[in-house]
């Protein structure tokens, strides 16, 4: 069933609404890195629980007029209302008062998700409201979805993903650097408030499929585990997107075969698994990657030591040090050192000495800061600066 569903072999409603989750999860990816570039990640948390009192009453307002009131659009129209409204109200107290940002959003958060909740137990008691699923919103759910609810999600994720391409260099430059935006002409607020308005569209689009309780983790989980991967801004966001569509894909299809399950929390424990993998493997900036670093310096350190160690007639007691001399063919069997290991004690003895002499001297400063004192110096300075040292040390002309 499961490897069915990841093979959008459970019919075309299923195919319909795993590939709508797929393509809204790319969008929030790539919406997300700017936020989390720019540190604004609680805003999108604003943002998203402010909808809930939209979501109610555009129900109410298309009942009241005869309507049907899970007409999709216009849950989404009063959702987008009502998080406008918020994210306003947090912008004016962060402005207007000694309020902090994230105290802002934390009142914001806090009102407009209980007036939310409130609104929607007295729906639950209308004979219209029990029927509504409205609380659906909250976790998202898939089971059920018609045809143009799904086409209406992934058609707003690609609306999404062609602005995110259109204003990727206004908002990369506001996220990192405002002072600079505004001093190459740009209008911080205008692109500040662009950057809000992406947020607030995938929050509204993903209302149905991922919840407004869950859809900050789909903005920021795909953007911090991207970050893993590269150090440039326009890779991370698109890293960022496919992580984001790998994570609504999986999650919507593992939600086709257990339609007991939300949605949302499936397509959060997608993403989640990727964040770990992205941790563990990502070659740059991966435990595994940063554990392998520090295995090669540390093998690097032995190695050096027991070459000064034979350089200087000490013995070497050290096992993994040993290990290392031998497979490197610089000691024997026996404990005797070959020529080899001769050949590299003396260089690695001449090399301590130049080491010596390059932090002293003021003209190597800035060498002496390149220098980790395991490379060969041969790799760090010219001939003529090693020739330099050679003379201080009555070294000339030793190659």
């Amino acid at each position: 069933m499961i490897w069915d569903a990841l093979g959008l072999q459970l019919g075309y409603n299923a195919t319909l609404v795993t590939l709508g989750a797929a393509m809204l999860g790319m969008g929030a990816g790539a919406t997300g890195t700017y936020l989390y570039l720019g540190k604004r990640a609680l805003v999108s948390d604003a943002i998203s629980h402010a909808t809930l009192p939209g979501v109610v009453l555009g129900f109410i307002a298309m009942v009241v007029m005869g309507g049907e009131g899970r007409f999709l659009p216009g849950l989404m129209l009063g959702a987008a209302l009502s998080a406008g409204l918020g994210l306003l109200a947090v912008t004016w107290l962060t402005a207007r008062t000694r309020l902090h940002e994230d105290a802002a959003i934390g009142a914001v958060l806090s009102v407009f998700f209980g007036f939310g909740v409130v609104l929607l137990t007295v729906v639950q008691v209308m004979d219209t409201g029990r029927q509504a699923g409205l609380e659906t919103f909250l976790l998202g759910a898939t089971a059920g979805m018609l045809r143009n609810e799904a086409l209406t999600i992934a058609l707003g994720g690609a609306v999404i993903l062609l602005l995110v391409r259109l204003l990727h260099r206004p908002m990369i430059l506001v996220a990192f650097d405002p002072e600079y935006a505004v001093g190459q002409g740009m209008r911080l607020r205008a692109v500040d408030l662009a950057m809000m308005g992406l947020a607030l569209g995938i929050t509204v689009t993903g209302l149905k499929v991922v919840g407004l309780v869950l859809i900050v983790a789909l903005l920021i989980i795909p953007p911090v585990a991207a970050r893993f991967w590269s150090e440039r801004a326009e890779i991370v966001v698109i890293i960022a997107g496919l992580i984001g569509g790998a994570a609504g894909y999986f999650g919507a299809a593992l939600s086709a075969t257990a339609p007991d399950l939300p949605t949302g929390p499936l397509i959060v424990l997608s993403a989640f698994v990727l964040f770990v993998l992205s941790l563990l493997l990502a070659p740059g900036r991966g435990v595994l990657a940063a554990a392998l670093r520090h295995m090669r310096f540390q093998r690097r350190v032995h190695l050096r030591q027991g070459l000064l160690a034979l350089a200087s007639g000490q013995p070497v007691y050290e096992p993994l040090t040993l290990r290392l001399l031998r497979r490197a063919g610089f000691l024997r069997p026996d404990g005797v050192a070959t020529d080899a290991g001769h050949a590299m004690a003396a260089r690695a003895r001449l090399d301590e000495r130049r080491w010596q002499t390059l932090r002293s001297d003021p003209q190597f400063e800035a060498a002496a800061a390149r220098y980790d004192g395991l490379t060969p110096l041969e790799e760090v300075l010219t001939a003529d600066q090693i020739a330099a040292l050679d003379r201080g040390l009555g070294l000339a002309g030793l190659r």
